[in-house]
C-alpha cells in the first residue's frame, strides 16, 4: 500500500473531464497547490496544501465513489510526495503563455469550421487568424489573438468545455509559434486582418505547412454555426438537428431554456422516482426528481437542459402509464432544490446521454408497442425474456439477435401502455446477472 502523500493520483480521467471538474472534487478538503493533467494516460495528479487534507479526501472517497460527468474516477495516494516541474513536463504541453493557442477537438461528431471557432473564442478578445487541420491527434486548430492576455483568458475559460452538448470537447494549450501564415480565407482558414485574401481552389489543402484539413468529417450539419449562441451556454440545437436528419421534429422549437417539467395525472399507487427516471431519461439526462407530497399524482423532473426538457414534453404528453393519461408541461420552477424528498440523479451511470448523445437523440420518439433490449446475457433465450416481461402485458412477438457480437432483442406488446410499463419497470433490472437496458423501438414489425 502506498504511504500517504499530499499528492493524489486520479485514474479514468476521460477527455470530457476538465481541470475545474477535478478541482471541484477535491477543493472541499483543502487548498490545491498544483494540478497536472496527464491526458495521454487519462490520469491526473493533484497536490493538496498539506497531508491531513489529502488524507481526509482519501478517507471520504474510500466510502463514496467519486464520479465526474457520469464517469467513475479512481483515486489513490501517489508515489510522489511533491509535484515538481519534472512531473509537469511529462504532459508534453507548452505552458508558457502565448497569444497563439493550439486547440484539439475531442469527440468531434459535427463539423467544426472557422466560423464556429470564431464565435467560441472571439468573446475573449480580438481573433486575428485561425487555421484548422487534421493531425494524428485528431482535428486541431491554431487560433491567434491580438493580445496574449486574451489567449490566456480564453484558455482559462474554455479548457475542457464542449462546443455542442456531449461532444466536440476543447483541449487547449499554448502554441510555441510566433505568427500564423494564412494563404486563403475559407471555412478552414481565415485572416481576419486581411479579408481580401482569395479562397482556395477546390481540392487544394489550405495550409500545407500546418496539416491537411481535407476530408476531416463527412457528417454535414446544415447551419451548424448559426445555432451557436455563445459560450458557455453553447446551444446543442445543431446536434439535435443532425440527429433528426437535418431539422427539428415538428413541434420542437429548439429554443426552450426551461429545464424542469411537471408531470401530472400519475398513478400514485404505482409510480416512484426510479420509474419516472427510466421514462424521462429516454429524452435527456436527469438531474433531480421530486414527487410532490401535497399532490401525490404530480412530480417535478429536472432535465439536463432546455432542449431535453422540450423533447420530454413533446414526446410524453398524452402517453398512458399505469392506467393514467400523463400530462407533461414545463414547470414554473427553474430547478428542483435539494431536500429530503428529492432524488438526485446527476451522477447516475444510468443517464443515457453522457455518451453517444447524438445516437440517443436519434432514438427519441413517443412510446411505441415495441421495446428494444440491449446488454443482454450472451446465452439468453426468448423464453427467459418473455418470462421477465410478461407480467406487464400481452407479448405479441419477440426476436433475439446479435449485433457487433452483443445479444439484443425486440419485444412487441399488444399496445403502447403495456410496452411503456415494461420499460419503466424493467429498465436497469438484472437478467441472469446482466443489467439490461430498454428503450422504445420505432420499428413497426419484427
Amino acid at each position: 500500500m502506498t504511504e500517504p502523500s499530499k499528492v493524489i493520483h486520479v485514474r479514468n480521467v476521460g477527455h470530457e473531464i476538465s481541470e475545474p471538474d477535478l478541482l471541484q472534487l477535491f477543493q472541499p478538503f483543502g487548498v490545491i497547490n498544483k494540478l497536472v493533467m496527464l491526458r495521454a494516460k487519462n490520469q491526473a495528479l493533484l497536490q493538496l496544501q498539506d497531508l491531513p487534507s489529502a488524507v481526509s479526501a482519501m478517507q471520504f472517497y474510500a466510502n463514496v465513489q467519486p464520479s465526474i460527468r457520469g464517469r467513475n474516477v479512481y483515486v489513490q495516494f501517489s508515489s510522489h510526495q511533491e509535484l515538481t516541474t519534472m512531473e509537469q513536463s511529462t504532459q508534453g504541453r507548452v505552458d508558457e503563455p502565448n497569444r497563439i493557442l493550439l486547440v484539439t477537438i475531442h469527440h468531434m461528431l459535427y463539423p467544426i469550421t472557422v466560423e464556429v471557432l470564431h464565435q467560441v473564442f472571439s468573446p475573449h478578445g480580438y481573433v486575428e487568424k485561425i487555421v484548422t487541420f487534421q493531425k494524428s491527434a485528431g482535428f486541431q486548430a491554431l487560433i491567434q489573438f491580438q493580445l496574449r492576455q486574451s489567449a490566456v483568458a480564453a484558455r482559462n475559460s474554455l479548457q475542457g468545455r464542449n462546443i455542442y452538448d456531449g461532444c466536440c470537447q476543447l483541449d487547449i494549450q499554448f502554441s510555441n509559434l510566433e505568427e500564423l501564415q494564412v494563404n486563403y480565407n475559407n471555412e478552414r482558414s481565415r485572416d481576419f486582418t486581411n479579408p481580401s485574401l482569395p479562397s482556395e481552389q477546390k481540392g487544394r489543402p489550405s495550409q500545407p505547412g500546418y496539416g491537411d484539413a481535407g476530408g476531416m468529417c463527412t457528417l454535414q450539419v446544415n447551419g451548424a454555426a448559426t445555432h451557436i449562441s455563445g459560450y458557455p451556454q453553447m446551444n446543442n440545437a445543431a446536434a439535435i438537428a443532425a440527429a433528426f436528419g437535418g431539422g427539428l421534429p415538428p413541434g420542437i422549437s429548439g429554443t426552450n431554456d426551461r429545464c424542469t417539467v411537471l408531470a401530472s395525472n400519475l398513478n400514485p399507487d404505482r409510480i416512484d422516482e426510479d420509474k419516472l427516471f427510466n421514462l424521462f431519461s429516454l429524452y435527456g439526462n436527469i438531474v433531480r426528481i421530486k414527487l410532490l407530497r401535497n399532490k401525490p399524482d404530480h412530480a417535478l423532473v429536472q432535465m439536463g437542459d432546455g432542449f431535453q426538457a422540450e423533447l420530454a414534453v413533446h414526446f410524453l404528453k398524452g402517453a398512458t402509464l399505469f392506467g393514467k393519461r400523463l400530462e407533461v408541461n414545463f414547470s414554473k420552477h427553474p430547478n428542483i432544490t435539494m431536500g429530503a424528498e428529492t432524488h438526485e440523479y446527476l451522477n447516475s451511470n444510468l443517464n443515457r446521454f453522457n455518451r453517444n448523445a447524438a445516437k440517443n437523440y436519434r432514438y427519441c420518439c413517443s412510446p411505441t408497442k415495441m421495446i428494444h433490449l440491449s446488454t443482454l446475457p450472451q446465452d439468453v433465450t426468448e423464453d427467459e425474456i418473455i418470462s421477465h416481461l410478461e407480467e406487464h402485458g400481452s407479448i405479441v412477438n419477440t426476436k433475439v439477435f446479435e449485433m457487433n457480437g452483443k445479444k439484443q432483442a425486440l419485444v412487441m406488446f399488444e399496445n403502447e401502455e403495456q410496452a411503456t410499463e415494461a420499460l419503466v419497470c424493467k429498465h436497469a433490472t438484472t437478467l441472469s446477472d446482466s443489467m439490461i437496458r430498454i428503450s422504445f423501438s420505432q420499428l413497426q414489425t419484427i
